[in-house]
């Protein structure tokens, strides 16, 4: 069983090393989050192209609509 810890205004679900390293994820992996609206599944992202392609729309999408996102932010 886990406990969520405060961190900031935030919570976070620390996960121990033998976990991260049967799923082969470190600090540095990126996990996709899921949910099928009873649990959280969390997956180690593999495909490093998939996060690259990720923030490229990310950098086009805040260049193109980041004004008009940021007013809707307000």
């Amino acid at each position: 069983m886990k406990t969520l810890t405060r961190h900031g205004n935030s919570l976070a679900l620390v996960i121990e090393k033998p976990i991260l390293e049967l799923l082969g994820a470190d600090a540095d992996t990126p996990f996709d989050i899921t949910t099928d609206g009873h649990a959280l599944i969390l997956t180690p992202v593999k495909d490093s192209g998939r996060r690259k392609r990720f923030l490229t729309a990310l950098d086009e999408t805040n260049r193109k609509y980041g004004k008009a996102l940021k007013k809707l932010a307000e």
